[in-house]
């Protein structure tokens, strides 16, 4: 681990990555390096190509490991860079709030609507960097998994590079149970269906980044399991078997039940007065999570609809 800043404008760095970093997402680990650069310029430098991992071109999302050599060209930017704004006060006060549980190893939140898990793409700061700030005495901080921005509820973190290597592996293998509540639009059949699609992700024109139902994609399954019904819409426990992006909001499209509230893959946007606040928002919530850590402790958590989706349920109930 580096001990101090980096200059990153005035020569190309080679840096080997240490035990510390492994397991890191390459995009996280280049942030933390690399302080006072904007975040759109590291995002850039990695589409072109300009980091390298041992020699290769290699996305954001690649998880480093020991040994790797990491290539850091000169960094400039056409205009002036400063420190990032540190989350505030009154989010790091909240974020700590929704920790629901804390050991050695990982740390569970319960995250609200509207927050990124981490800073980029117009951000400069999420969950993870409000964490941090938070807990500066832990050394290691990281998500093992993410959520939408605008979905709601459990997050897994880990505390240390071997917990993280671990859940990482028990993601990527299946291991881990995800349960979301999510409403629908229509009727969902009586009967538990299993959805079969493969999804494949896209970039449109605009540069928006999208889950299509395609041949070409990965395979990707969802059980879900109807929760109660309403004249117009249907809440529903969604259980993804694989974890493809967004894959939830597109398997309930793809069959004709687009969740309510999302714009991107759903007919309209649904809004609720929620005392003089007008809240517009999507209703996917992680409601339950379980796994088994490496120790063979097992872990299971769940956590209720907030007030904001509980008042939209209501106002479902009484829509004819």
């Amino acid at each position: 681990m580096l001990e101090k800043q980096l200059n990153p404008r005035a020569f190309t760095i080679a840096i080997t990555v240490t035990e510390d970093n492994l397991g890191q997402r390459l995009d996280n680990f280049l942030f933390k390096i690399l302080k006072g650069v904007p975040r759109s310029r590291i995002y850039r430098g990695m589409r072109k190509g300009e980091f390298r991992v041992n020699g290769g071109r290699v996305k954001g999302t690649y998880r480093i490991a020991s040994g790797d050599l990491i290539r850091i060209p000169p960094l400039t930017s056409n205009r002036r860079v400063n420190t990032e704004i540190p989350p505030s006060f009154n989010l790091m006060a909240k974020l700590v709030d929704r920790i629901i549980f804390e050991d050695r190893e990982i740390m569970v939140v319960d995250k609200p609507t509207g927050l990124a898990v981490h800073g980029g793409s117009g951000l400069s700061f999420g969950l993870i960097e409000g964490l941090r700030e938070s807990y500066r005495k832990n050394k290691f901080l990281e998500l093992a998994h993410r959520l939408d921005r605008e979905t709601s509820g459990l997050l897994v973190l880990a505390k240390t590079s071997t917990a993280l290597k671990y859940l990482h592996s028990l993601f990527r293998e299946y291991k881990v149970e995800k349960k979301y509540l999510a409403l629908v639009r229509g009727k969902w059949p009586r009967s538990s269906r299993r959805v079969e699609a493969p999804i494949k992700k896209n970039i449109d024109r605009s540069g928006e980044r999208r889950s299509l139902i395609s041949d070409l994609g990965k395979p990707a399954i969802t059980e879900f399991r109807v929760v109660q019904r309403f004249s117009s819409s249907t809440l529903v426990e969604a259980k993804p078997i694989t974890g493809r992006t967004h894959q939830i909001r597109v398997h309930a499209a793809h069959v004709g039940n687009p969740i309510v509230g999302d714009e991107k893959y759903g007919y309209e946007v649904a809004s609720l007065a929620c005392g003089r606040k007008r809240d517009t928002r999507l209703f996917l919530h992680s409601h339950h999570i379980g796994f088994t850590m490496a120790n063979g402790r097992y872990f299971e958590f769940d956590s209720e609809l907030d007030d904001s989706l509980n008042s939209l349920l209501s106002l479902y109930s009484r829509t004819a």
